[in-house]
């Protein structure tokens, strides 16, 4: 597993779907000022690494999850990645809205799941954990049993992995933060004394201030 976490870090890296600007943060849509981005979204972009991440996670819910009887993808960012593992997979496949549609029937899980059913949550990216959980909780109103999460990505955010054990959902990532600054340095892509910035921002990033 840590070879893939180094080997997906370092595909990341090389079609720029995490940008570390140390010195020029970026604003989320949390607000939060961040001197890390990742927008794996783009793997969607390169057949041969959206393949690549539609395997490793089918292999990843296999090995870790195989009572799997559907999959369900976060909106918006897992939606295709959890239909191409879904597809890959043989399985029911349904996403998660991050509200009800406000029109027609509502919905907040697109598609059907029956009740009792093991399912497998597919996410993009982990930062705190919340719009994540609240798929879990949506699925598990749904009666239906989430047995673990696969996601891309995750910060690894203490804020996170506490979430994930309260709510007792096992996650599973293909990389991570570590793994993509140790990439990062190893290649030149940011200097020894950006790593120091980049942790004591990890360490608590909503009031973080370069």
């Amino acid at each position: 597993m840590d070879n893939l976490k180094k080997d997906f870090a370092r595909r990341l890296l090389k079609i720029k779907a995490i940008k570390l600007q140390p010195n020029n943060p970026f604003t989320w849509a949390s607000g939060w000022k961040s001197p890390f981005y990742c927008d794996n979204r783009k793997t969607l972009s390169y057949p041969d690494l959206r393949t690549y991440v539609k395997l490793e996670l089918t292999h990843t819910i296999l090995a870790h999850f195989p009572e799997v009887e559907a999959v369900a993808g976060v909106a918006t960012g897992a939606i295709p990645q959890g239909a191409l593992v879904a597809d890959a997979l043989g399985l029911p496949f349904v996403y998660i809205r991050n509200k009800p549609k406000d029109h027609g029937l509502e919905n907040l899980i697109e598609g059907e799941l029956r009740p009792g059913m093991k399912v497998v949550v597919v996410e993009d990216l982990i930062s705190t954990g919340g719009s994540s959980l609240k798929a879990v909780e949506a699925i598990r109103k749904n009666a239906c049993e989430v047995i673990g999460m696969v996601a891309s990505y995750s910060y690894g955010f203490p804020v996170a992995k506490q979430a994930f054990e309260d709510a007792k959902v096992e996650l599973v990532t293909l990389t991570d933060y570590d793994h993509v600054v140790e990439e990062a340095l190893e290649t030149g892509y940011i200097a020894s004394e950006d790593v120091e910035l980049l942790n004591e921002w990890r360490k608590d990033p909503a009031n973080w201030k370069q």
